[in-house]
């Protein structure tokens, strides 16, 4: 009787032994490979645009072993939250001043492992050739959201139709408005639904990603951005705190900061997207 227990008690200590060593032998990236070795990496993005600069970078991936799937969301509130519930791996649709306000305003652990480009935000109209041609009374749509509504504003002052507070910092409000040098009515929209409104009103400032997505030509734009003072407005690419390191996410970033993303940068989008200048 006691040599049985004894045994017993033998077989069960190797089988604990046994299940520490393939813990441990067990990486984090082998979590997430198939059987056949490939791991899949999940890329939230808003916009299909998009996909025309990030398809080539999937191709090249393959050889890497990695299938990036891209994954599109047709609202700005939501690819940060899908990233820090797991639901994607990485990121890449936002600027730094709307990835600190959601961080910030979310408690998201998640942070930026690389910039991408700067894409203009403009202002379009169906009604009007000019700023100048703005009347007392007009109505101007502008993004919702507080980064890229500040943005708007920032650049309805650049046009010379309102002038903001110096002590407004860099998300300006509608309350932070100082002085209005045409007295038009500003309405907020959602980012995404901004090109769809431009005959209902005077005039839409426009993100930039949406308003090509939308099919319109930058070129229409009747007021365009052309000053940035800091990384503001510089996309970039996020990622779950703990895994910033990540090897695979480290190739993507080099993959994405080459000479062959200019290319299309230039020859698909005319060179209205522009690389930030920490591309090695």
């Amino acid at each position: 009787m006691k040599k049985t227990k004894l045994f017993l008690a033998l077989i069960l200590v190797l089988t604990l032994i046994t299940g520490v060593f393939a813990g441990c032998g067990k990486s984090d990236d082998d979590s997430d490979k198939d059987d056949k070795g490939t791991r899949t990496i999940k890329l939230g993005l808003t916009g299909v645009i998009y996909e025309d600069i990030w398809n080539p970078i999937k191709e090249q991936l393959k050889d890497e072993g990695i299938n990036l799937e891209l994954v599109q969301f047709n609202d700005f509130a939501l690819p940060n939250d899908a990233l820090d519930a797991g639901e994607i791996d990485i990121n890449a649709f936002q600027h730094h001043a709307y990835f600190n306000n959601d961080v910030s305003k979310n408690g998201y652990d998640i942070t930026p492992i690389a910039d991408t480009f700067v894409i203009a935000m403009n202002l379009y109209s169906d009604k009007i050739k000019s700023v100048d041609e703005l009347q007392d009374g007009d109505t101007i749509a502008i993004p919702d959201d507080a980064s890229n509504g500040g943005r708007a504003l920032k650049l309805l002052e650049s046009a010379g139709i309102i002038e903001i507070k110096e002590d407004a910092g860099t998300n300006p409000e509608l309350s932070d408005i100082e002085k209005y040098n045409v007295k038009i009515e500003i309405k907020q929209v959602g980012a995404a639904n901004a090109p769809s409104i431009i005959p209902d009103v005077t005039a839409a400032v426009v993100n930039g990603n949406y308003a090509l997505d939308y099919g319109i030509d930058p070129n229409t734009a009747i007021f365009h951005e052309t000053e940035y003072d800091d990384d503001s407005y510089f996309c970039l690419i996020a990622v779950r705190t703990s895994e910033k390191d990540d090897e695979a996410y480290k190739k993507i970033v080099e993959l994405f900061q080459s000479d062959a993303t200019k290319k299309i940068f230039e020859e698909k989008f005319g060179g209205y997207f522009v690389p930030t200048p920490d591309w090695k």
